[in-house]
């Protein structure tokens, strides 16, 4: 089972309005401008422990975006997930309440079941392809804003 802890407290967080296909896009901000990513929103315990499991591409502009968690409430949380079952490498952004963007872990290892930890409080992950923060720029302390459903 996919462990996560993390919480959402973004109510009007803003951000690039939904696309009518069961995505949300979510726009990174950094250094070199903003950057849409349409990303699934797992907003319950079993969309959340699935995550992107199964998956053996992701598009370039895609990801799933772990809000709010748990999905009962209770604040701001260190994250906790594994790869365990997900056979793409992904870049695991961890948000905190404010949106900003606390950590980013780059490339993580398909079918592993090594921890990757937040390292603190946060608010919610934004997993992409692997390598895709690097190669927009994204970094901790850039912003990450998306439209609550």
């Amino acid at each position: 089972m996919r462990a996560a802890a993390l919480a959402l407290l973004l109510a009007g967080c803003g951000g690039a309005p939904n696309r009518g296909d069961g995505t949300t896009a979510v726009t990174v901000a950094t250094a070199s401008g903003e950057h849409v990513f349409h990303a699934a929103v797992a907003r319950t315990e079993a969309e959340q422990s699935k995550g992107l499991k199964g998956r053996t591409v992701l598009a370039p502009d895609a990801g799933l975006l772990i809000a709010p968690y748990p999905p009962t409430g209770g604040g701001p949380q260190v994250a906790t997930l594994w790869m365990k079952d997900t056979a793409v490498p992904l870049d695991m952004v961890f948000v905190r309440a404010d949106g900003s963007v606390a950590k980013v872990a780059a490339n993580a290892v398909p079918m592993s079941e090594t921890m990757i930890s937040s390292g603190e409080p946060v608010a919610a992950i934004l997993e992409i392809a692997g390598g895709r923060a690097a190669a927009v720029g994204l970094k901790p302390g850039d912003r990450v804003r998306w439209t609550a459903r």
